[in-house]
This record gives structure tokens, C-alpha cells and sequence, in this order.
């Protein structure tokens, strides 16, 4: 990797966030050298200049794009009032795990699609340890805003619900995969209440 120069910074930045959204778009096999390239307007052997190769460059968009996610949440998490209600509190939880836009079903299947891909990735799983640790720390937080402490065994219990459900909604051809999994995450609440 060489980008020792503010310029070089710049442009290995450019190249970082070009596969980044291209990777929220369309997932692993939307970054290549190429397309990352023309979306940062620079030329295509800037790719392996400053990379040594393409699975550092898909580490690096993954990695940005995890963290980002991170940062907006713990950002809307801070301005949450205290205490929040059970219903702004699934809102939150699936924002966080299925995706804002309950309307785009596209964008949550490439979501999950994008999760399972990872674990084909093996210089992927030291990042992806690191930013699920980051989950679910910040799911910690954000029960610990509603006023319920819960431990690690129960925060890994709610992802699987909510990621499980998901993915059974796609299975079973629903069209509301959000919806689904707002209520199997509303129906666990009440049960530990």
C-alpha cells in the first residue's frame, strides 16, 4: 500500500469510499478495479497502486462501510431521550439490523446477502469480529437507553431473532421481512419484560 503523501491520501480515500458505495449497492461483486476507478475519477492502475491487491481494497470499503454505519447509529442513539419506549426501541434495533427503508425489500436482501458473502471471505473475519463485537455492544447501549440491562448471551439472542426472521421471510416469499421481524422482536420483549 503506498499513500504516503497528502495527495496519495486523498486519493487511496477516494478509491476507499468509491468501493465502499459501490459495495452498499451491489455487494462484493460490484467492487472491482474498474468500476471503483471511474467512480473515483481517477485511473485504473491507481487501484493497485494503492493496494496490493483487491481483497485489501474490498477490506478497506467493507471497513468503512461498517464502521459508518456504526458511527450514524451511536450519533442517533446519543440524541434518543432516555428511556425510550418499546416501540422507538424495535424501530432502533431494526434500523440497525435489517436497514432503514422498510419499502426497499432489495436493499435488505443485498443486506443479508451481503453478511453471508462475508463468511466466504476469510480475510474478511478478523474485521468482521471486530465490527460484530461493535454490534453488539452498541445493541447493549441501545437496551441500556431503554432502561433494560441485558447481558451478551441475550444482545446474541435478539440479532439471531432478528436476523433469523429476516432470512425466514425471504424463504417463506413475504414481502415484509421488517414487519416480520417486528413483531417475533416485539413478542421476545414482552416475554422478558
Amino acid at each position: 500500500m503506498t499513500a504516503a503523501t497528502p495527495k496519495g491520501e486523498r486519493r487511496r480515500q477516494a478509491l476507499v469510499e468509491a468501493a465502499s458505495g459501490l459495495f452498499s449497492e451491489g455487494g462484493f461483486d460490484a467492487v472491482r478495479h474498474r468500476a471503483v476507478a471511474e467512480r473515483a475519477g481517477l485511473p485504473l492502475a491507481s487501484t493497485t497502486y494503492y493496494f496490493d491487491s483487491l481483497d485489501e481494497l474490498i477490506t478497506a470499503a467493507v471497513e468503512l462501510h461498517g464502521r459508518s454505519e456504526l458511527a450514524s447509529f451511536r450519533q442517533r442513539l446519543s440524541s434518543i431521550p432516555e428511556k425510550m419506549t418499546d416501540d422507538v426501541l424495535v424501530e432502533f434495533m431494526l434500523d440497525l439490523l435489517v436497514g432503514e427503508d422498510a419499502t426497499d425489500i432489495e436493499a435488505v436482501l443485498l443486506r443479508y446477502e451481503r453478511l453471508v458473502a462475508t463468511g466466504r471471505r476469510p480475510y474478511l473475519r478478523p474485521l468482521m469480529r471486530s465490527l460484530s463485537t461493535e454490534l453488539r455492544e452498541l445493541v447493549a447501549d441501545v437496551f441500556a437507553r431503554a432502561g433494560r440491562d441485558i447481558d451478551g448471551d441475550r444482545v446474541e439472542e435478539l440479532i439471531a431473532l432478528v436476523d433469523g426472521s429476516v432470512v425466514n421471510s425471504f424463504i417463506e416469499l413475504k414481502s415484509d421481512p421488517r414487519g416480520v421481524a417486528a413483531r417475533m422482536l416485539r413478542s421476545a420483549l414482552s416475554r422478558h419484560a
